[in-house]
């Protein structure tokens, strides 16, 4: 009996787990289609234009056509509603391990919002 009241409980406990429903309602982004391996930086010379989706996505359009996806590493705050950010780097890429700010409409800077890997994709048209 002892053997068996952990694995009934398991799954119980597991339902009761707190689920983020906010998260999943908020992306907005349309699917994608990955079309290569992530990778983790982007030359910034390249980047031609970028598509703010939501608080977590965001769409690097490059000079020959190609789309990178970026699915930051948590929300970034008004993002999706200010659709406009600002970056540092010292070394001509944009890498995962890198941090945005959102530009509000007085020009000032949020917090920093940690970007994840860039993966290649072709975005559905609506």
């Amino acid at each position: 009996m002892k053997i068996l009241l952990p694995a009934v409980l398991l799954p119980l406990a597991a339902a009761c787990a707190p689920v983020d429903n906010n998260q999943a309602r908020d992306i907005r982004a349309p699917a994608a289609t990955v079309v290569g391996e992530p990778v983790r930086c982007i030359p910034v010379s390249n980047i031609s234009n970028t598509q703010v989706w939501d608080d977590y996505t965001i769409d690097f359009i490059m000079s020959g056509g190609r789309t990178y996806r970026n699915s930051l590493q948590g929300r970034c705050p008004r993002l999706g509603f200010e659709e406009r950010f600002a970056y540092e780097t010292s070394i001509g890429q944009l890498c995962s391990n890198d941090r945005i700010n959102v530009l509000d409409s007085d020009g000032r800077r949020g917090m920093p919002c940690g970007l994840g890997d860039f993966v290649p994709v072709e975005v559905a048209r609506k």
